[in-house]
């Protein structure tokens, strides 16, 4: 801020009062860029940081000079070296040479400052305070977002496919995928194309992917590669762009949503094309579960040759793995008739 070079980390004693009526003490006075530093003179710690240009001279053309960090402290600075109070004198003289005059330059900065604040305001704060949203919520309220919209996914495709058996086998395949967690995994009798993630870690497989595959390998393909999809773009952030800043500023300031917020939205989720995944991370994902890809390739396209990468590479070809590798028989046969119509 000074611009004067011949001056920078000029050092020079001075005498240092904290406030009217404390102790005055030795001290050493530095000039920086934009401050002057005034330090212990024993132990050289820093005690005070005084803004250059709030420095104020107190006594105009006396020696010692007298100065203040601004107009009402109490606190004071005596400084009797003449090239240190030269300089404070011309740091000010050339940051008051530099402060804007009224006229056409206060208004031109003025409407840029205007128009900056409305920029900032339309374009940067309702992705910011959804972000924000998203990253402060706790798990169990994302969970608690997504089981909600589950529900009002039902009212499009009707409720998930349910039965003992099968939903134990969905836990087995949660558990074979993801780890033992907080994944849970539903199949749609209808409306979902083939998969979808919610929010909270909550997947959904449409009942052909069970009920028309020789193995599990495909739905096990399609999870792999949704839950990739929430992980490259977080579905809360999806959900309350949609949603709009009041319902995202009621979810952050009262931990809840508006009762229909989420109304519609399932509609939206059903009929949006995923994501492009990368063939690499999902080749790691298959890696790392012990699972095939190529069924699941050869599932999104008969042909092989938009998928051909995760054919050629696949970590767990047939024949090395099997079906068992990823269920048990009698749990595969419970997940094919979980809709049991």
């Amino acid at each position: 801020m000074t611009a004067l070079t011949e001056y920078q980390r000029l050092e020079c004693p001075g005498i240092w009062r904290e406030a009217a009526g404390a102790q005055r003490r030795e001290v050493i006075v530095a000039l920086g860029d934009a401050t002057v530093v005034i330090s212990d003179s024993r132990s050289e710690r820093a005690l005070a940081h005084w803004s250059l240009p709030a420095v104020l001279r107190l006594n105009a053309g006396e020696m010692p000079a007298l100065y203040a960090p601004g107009d009402e402290a109490g606190e004071t600075l005596e400084i009797d070296e003449p090239a240190m109070v030269a300089a404070l004198e011309k740091v000010h003289a050339i940051i008051e040479s530099r402060r804007p005059r009224p006229g056409r330059l206060r208004m031109t900065i003025l409407g840029s400052v205007l128009a900056g604040v409305t920029a900032l305001g339309i374009f940067w704060l309702p992705g910011a305070l959804v972000d924000h949203t998203a990253a402060a919520l706790p798990f169990a309220k994302r969970q608690e977002i997504g089981v909600h919209l589950l529900s009002d996914l039902a009212r499009v495709s009707g409720a998930p496919c349910s039965s003992r058996l099968g939903d134990a086998a969905l836990s087995k395949l949660a558990t074979k995928l993801f780890g033992r967690g907080a994944t849970q995994i539903f199949v749609m009798r209808d409306g979902v194309a083939d998969a979808v993630h919610l929010p909270g870690q909550i997947l959904v497989l449409n009942r052909h992917l069970v009920e028309s595959e020789d193995t599990p390998e495909v739905a096990a393909g399609y999870l792999l590669a949704e839950r990739l999809r929430a992980e490259d773009a977080d579905p809360l952030v999806q959900l309350l762009q949609w949603a709009g800043l009041r319902a995202t500023f009621r979810l952050l300031t009262t931990g809840e949503l508006p009762p229909d917020a989420l109304t519609g939205y399932a509609e939206v989720l059903l009929t949006t094309p995923g994501a492009p995944v990368d063939d690499a991370a999902l080749l790691s994902r298959f890696d790392a579960a012990g699972v095939g890809s190529s069924a699941y390739a050869y599932a999104v396209d008969p042909t092989g040759e938009t998928v051909l990468p995760l054919i050629e590479a696949d970590p767990h070809p047939a024949g090395a793995a099997g079906r068992g590798a990823v269920l048990p028989d009698e749990a595969w046969v419970a997940l094919q008739g979980i809709c049991g119509d």
